[in-house]
């Protein structure tokens, strides 16, 4: 099985691509924006792995990606790749330039990677497509998250048209929405706020990385017949 993950050299990126790589029978082709020599360690670890330089930031670089799609003949899509922070301002002190530039990074390439691989499993029988999103969808949010939910809540309903309009060519698309985990994308985060986080959880402690990893790598063999699911992961 080829796998394309996007964001797969830290976090919980690595995490899915270093568990899918443990599989020989797997050839990962994972991306990274600034983490070279993260991702050089796993690529040294793992030979069924190629890192691919792509910064969601750089229009070049996002369409060399685009371009490879089809000779990388992968069989699952991991949309994985968040840039900024998850938990950043008030609502009320943020500016349209941070909801726009936040959509030109994180919606933007997303659309045109998804729909170059959508384009590929069309003309090869089909694929599997999986986006990671959040819990913090699911209720009340954290507050200072709005930019980032805004985001991940465009993915959900985009996520939602991909597996509506093509399940009929043997493609699926699910999401995963994991709770707050620390991780190289959240290690920033206020104290007060991870306590408040872990004491609202049912089992009064995190989420870890490899957890939703293993989620993901179960999608990744599932049948087409599971479609159009957001599997939330917070134990309740």
């Amino acid at each position: 099985m080829n796998i394309l993950i996007t964001g797969g050299a830290k976090g919980l990126g690595a995490e899915i691509t270093k568990l899918l790589a443990s599989n020989g029978e797997h050839f990962v082709y994972f991306t990274y924006a600034r983490s070279a020599e993260k991702a050089g360690l796993i690529e040294n670890t793992y030979k069924n792995t190629k890192a691919i330089k792509c910064d969601f930031r750089d229009l070049n670089e996002i369409e060399a990606l685009v371009l490879e799609i089809e000779n990388y003949k992968i069989d699952v899509l991991i949309n994985n790749a968040h840039v900024g922070e998850a938990i950043n301002k008030h609502i009320h002190k943020t500016k349209n330039e941070d909801f726009i530039d936040s959509y030109i990074a994180n919606i933007a390439p997303v659309i045109s990677i998804t729909n170059a691989v959508i384009l590929f499993f069309r003309k090869n029988g089909g694929g599997k497509i999986i986006t990671v999103l959040t819990s913090f969808l699911e209720g009340l949010p954290p507050a200072g998250t709005a930019v980032y939910l805004s985001t991940k809540a465009i993915l959900l309903q985009l996520s939602k048209s991909w597996a509506t309009e093509n399940i009929k060519y043997n493609i699926s698309a699910n999401c995963v929405s994991p709770s707050f985990m620390i991780t190289d994308f959240t290690n920033k985060t206020d104290e007060r706020i991870i306590e408040e986080i872990t004491n609202k959880h049912p089992l009064k402690k995190l989420l870890l990385p490899l957890e939703v990893a293993e989620v993901i790598n179960m999608l990744t063999k599932a049948t087409t017949q599971l479609n159009n699911q957001n599997i939330v992961i917070n134990a309740s």
